[in-house]
């Protein structure tokens, strides 16, 4: 089994900028699929971002393409979330997951792929 640790959420104002962390334990990190997502109060999980396991290939939600950038580095088995220019609407807790399983940009998106997922971390944009 895997364990995901997300770190890096807090309150910043509109604007701002985050990078969110994901560290992983227990498995063989470089072999997983990463993908980011996130939750607000009353709406479904959100595809943010998916990165696979060689680093070579990645997929974002057209939301946030070109503001959230996912990276991994995986001599630390550590998988980041590069947040920029926060708006309110951004506000969510947000989740890493790992996918033991090969790389497609379909399967990418969809919550059901994922084997592992991390607890949360809380991010609030004030006005």
């Amino acid at each position: 089994q895997v364990q995901l640790v997300e770190s890096g959420g807090g309150l910043v104002q509109a604007g701002d900028s985050l990078r969110l962390v994901c560290a992983a334990s227990g498995g063989t990190f470089s072999r997983f699929n990463m993908g980011w997502f996130r939750q607000a109060p009353g709406k479904e999980r959100e595809f943010l971002a998916a990165i696979s396991w060689s680093g070579i290939s990645t997929r974002y939600a057209d939301s946030v393409k070109g503001r959230f950038t996912i990276s991994r580095d995986n001599a630390k088995n550590t998988v980041y979330l590069q947040v920029n220019n926060l708006k309110p609407e951004d506000t969510a807790i947000y989740y890493c997951a790992a996918d033991w399983g090969p790389w497609t940009t379909t399967q990418a998106l969809r919550v059901r792929t994922y084997d592992y997922w991390g607890q949360g971390t809380q991010v609030t944009v004030s006005s």
